[in-house]
């Protein structure tokens, strides 16, 4: 992985992302913190905080693919690359949740905030 790859990990948008998601090609791996994943999360994610995925990655399938999520792009860009490097296939969601939101795309609980 070159430099680039590292510091810009592969991203797709919202819709591209819950198309993966809806026809469970990719799996929404959620890394903010559990307060914020249960205040507002794209159905069906994992949530593993960025803090704890070098330790909890043994926890994700190797066959499966990943978009890395967090509320702006940032923390999961870092999971993304960090993952990519571990050999996962995983690519980040460009502007996070916020983006996802603003797409108007699903989240849950009914009631949920983007933290």
């Amino acid at each position: 992985m070159g430099i680039l790859s590292s510091l810009f990990p592969p991203s797709i948008g919202a819709d591209e992302a819950a198309e993966a998601v809806q026809t469970r090609t990719a799996i929404a791996l959620d890394v903010r913190e559990p307060r914020e994943w249960k205040a507002g999360h794209i159905v069906r994610s994992k949530n593993i905080p960025l803090r704890s995925l070098h330790t909890r990655a043994g926890e994700l399938d190797p066959n499966r693919r990943y978009v890395a999520v967090c509320r702006s792009g940032s923390r999961s860009a870092r999971a993304t690359s960090q993952l990519r490097k571990a050999g996962y296939d995983v690519v980040n969601l460009k502007g996070g949740l916020a983006g996802w939101q603003r797409a108007g795309l699903p989240l849950e609980p009914r009631n949920a905030r983007v933290r």
